[in-house]
């Protein structure tokens, strides 16, 4: 397999926009990341595209915007790691030699959805009889409260510790641009928050929202005659959970721990060698369950990993720069590869006043929907390097 490199990011600003079209956006943020990489759109030999409710043929219509035609376009939904899929199908079409140079993008307008009738009762809601969770209403909040309660009775976890990761990435967003949301909260304003779901509160759980992202790949080799700045991908892993996984044992989500362990395998490295991470938090009880699924820290020492400023500027690592999806957003099908625009420029240090200091390594962690038994129907684990 060939050397894959990252050569040009790019995203739109995360918000509700629903008179702003899917197709635009992403053709927006395309433009951004072919700017980026000092690339022409007619250089692009495919194009890869994550979305699961816009009209068909996104990326085509996504081509269109940017100004090709006649080109292969590739269209997938995976929930929220829709681009995650697209990404990895576009990172394995150049390290097969099957193309040289693509373009993966995500987007997604889901305000959209919602005020056409699309998909009336929210964009993850699936049909009667699809799975036997969901319809004894088992959705996502639900998953994670019983995740968060179940951690709780096994490790003592309090609900002041989920809620000072919202806290921790609220305060991130402030310094991003691109985030829907930018402003501070108190522990006590996460906590008093409506409740949605015991533990969680509002603020402790991501919003509905519509944007777009993009990032160019190619060779390692050709990456150096187009930037000083290339962002390898050193791993690259997508799996499903497997059938009532989580089921016994400790705490986590297996397909997250089984997948990065494979990626930290294919990358030769480690936890303990990850200088940011952008990471799945569609509700504050899944980031920290991921620090341990992750292996930033042992089972059931997630409360004291966020206690002690572990996962934030002068810790360990720094989870979630961005906002994360609980301040930056979650527009479904645009949020895996937003994740590795995040980390791609952290690591070639443009990220001013939210920069991490010195990353070289970053990794991003992307769930999506349901599988069998409960478990993820996702989970992907990219570790890029500069």
């Amino acid at each position: 397999m060939r050397e894959v490199a990252i050569i040009g990011a790019g995203m739109v600003k995360f918000g509700k926009v629903p008179d702003y079209p899917a197709a635009k956006m992403g053709g927006d943020a395309a433009l951004m990341a072919l700017e980026q990489a000092g690339m022409k759109p007619t250089q692009m030999q495919a194009t890869f595209c994550g979305n699961i409710g816009n009209p068909p043929n996104i990326g085509q219509r996504v081509n269109g915007e940017m100004g090709i035609t006649g080109i292969p376009a590739f269209n997938h939904e995976n929930a929220c790691a829709s681009s995650s899929a697209a990404f990895r199908q576009a990172f394995l079409s150049v390290a097969n030699d099957v193309h040289d140079y693509v373009i993966a993008v995500g987007v997604e307008n889901m305000t959209s959805h919602i005020a056409s009738g699309v998909m009336s009762a929210g964009p993850l809601v699936l049909p009667h009889g699809a799975n036997v969770e969901a319809d004894n209403g088992m959705l996502m909040p639900g998953v994670f409260a019983l995740l968060g309660s179940h951690h709780m009775a096994e490790y003592g976890t309090t609900e002041e510790q989920f809620a000072k990761i919202a806290v921790k990435n609220h305060a991130h967003s402030v310094h991003n641009p691109y985030a829907q949301y930018q402003k501070e909260f108190t522990l006590e304003e996460i906590l008093e928050s409506r409740m949605v779901c015991d533990p969680l509160t509002l603020l402790q759980c991501c919003p509905i929202g519509d944007g777009a992202a993009a990032v160019v790949l190619t060779t390692a080799e050709n990456a150096k005659k187009h930037t000083t700045k290339p962002i390898f991908v050193a791993g690259s892993v997508l799996t499903s959970g497997k059938y009532k996984a989580s089921v016994e044992g400790p705490v986590q989500i297996e397909a997250c721990a089984r997948a990065a362990k494979e990626c930290y395998e294919t990358a030769g490295v480690g936890p303990e060698d990850i200088d940011v991470i952008e990471l799945h938090d569609c509700f504050s009880i899944h980031e920290l369950v991921a620090y341990e699924d992750l292996g930033l820290c042992p089972k059931g020492e997630g409360g004291r990993f966020i206690d002690e400023g572990l996962s934030d500027y002068g810790g360990k690592v720094v989870v979630n720069p961005s906002g994360g999806l609980l301040c930056k957003g979650h527009p479904i099908g645009a949020t895996g590869v937003a994740q590795l625009v995040e980390v791609v420029w952290q690591l070639q240090g443009v990220c001013g006043k939210r920069q991490v200091p010195d990353a070289k390594v970053g990794l991003t962690h992307n769930g999506g929907g349901f599988g069998p038994g409960n478990e993820p129907g996702a989970m992907s684990i990219t570790i890029v390097k500069s």
